[in-house]
């Protein structure tokens, strides 16, 4: 699975490319090339995987954006310890500014962070913070090598799962928030971003095997902000056709459907 993560790189080693580019990513390019996926490679012929395309990378580069907001305020009100659940070929660590004395932890398999260092070894990159590697199975006991690690749960913590529940079946869903809460203090942020209702439907049902779309499997819950208030969190949720127009990049199409609420959540513990 850790390839679709060279995919995500891929995506942002594009929006590098436009003058108003909602972040940079200078290591992105480095990813995608080792990976295999650069240069890009041409858009398909078919009008409708071509949109499917677009629509997917859009989602990817709003999805950023809004994740990067999220820490620069959880930094700016005091939280010190970030931890990035399936960070894949995440490299907030290096191309973010943080504050003097954040930890940042990147929970991922072997393979992807193997895959990862090489790449930083090879572009001799600098972390602009305490970067710290757990290498572990979300479907595992990664709360118990998160803190083998010297995550303290004691000092409050930003959470990010970014294009990851919906790679997750639907009881490591449920259990997720519980975990994430039970190693929070109060304060700490968290931002989701949730696959929405009928996704899978329209995306996955006909996608190419081996394709990101052919293993997503989970569906946000009906309810997100109440099902994570249940776990002590008070949450936002934010659609990504919401969060394009205000980044100015509004999508070019009407709704396909009836939009529900939003796959890009924000939330604080209490």
């Amino acid at each position: 699975m850790w390839a679709t993560a060279v995919g995500v790189a891929r995506v942002r080693a594009l929006e590098n490319e436009r003058k108003n580019a909602l972040f940079r990513d200078p290591l992105a390019q480095a990813f995608a090339a080792a990976g295999g996926l650069w240069p890009c490679s041409p858009p398909p012929d078919d009008e409708t995987a071509r949109r499917r395309r677009l629509a997917v990378s859009l989602s990817i580069v709003i999805r950023t954006k809004f994740l990067d907001d999220l820490l620069r305020q959880a930094s700016a009100s005091g939280v010190r310890q970030v931890v990035l659940l399936g960070a894949g070929m995440d490299s907030r660590a290096f191309r973010m500014d943080w504050p003097e004395g954040t930890r940042l932890f990147e929970v991922d398999t072997a393979a992807p962070l193997d895959f990862k260092a090489s790449v930083l070894r090879q572009e001799r990159a600098v972390a602009r913070c305490e970067r710290i590697t757990v290498a572990v199975d979300l479907r595992e006991d990664w709360p118990g090598a998160l803190a083998a690690a010297g995550h303290d749960p004691a000092s409050p913590t930003v959470w990010i799962a970014e294009g990851l529940l919906i790679y997750l079946p639907e009881d490591a869903v449920e259990l997720l928030p519980a975990r994430i809460s039970a190693l929070s203090a109060a304060g700490g942020r968290m931002g989701l971003t949730l696959g929405s209702r009928g996704v899978i439907e329209r995306f996955g049902a006909d996608a190419e095997p081996g394709s990101a779309a052919s293993m997503w499997v989970s569906e946000m819950p009906d309810d997100p902000v109440d099902w994570l208030a249940g776990h002590g969190w008070e949450a936002t949720g934010h659609t990504l056709r919401e969060r394009a127009a205000a980044y100015g990049r509004p999508f070019g199409t009407p709704p396909q459907h009836e939009e529900g609420p939003g796959g890009l959540i924000s939330a604080v513990h209490r």
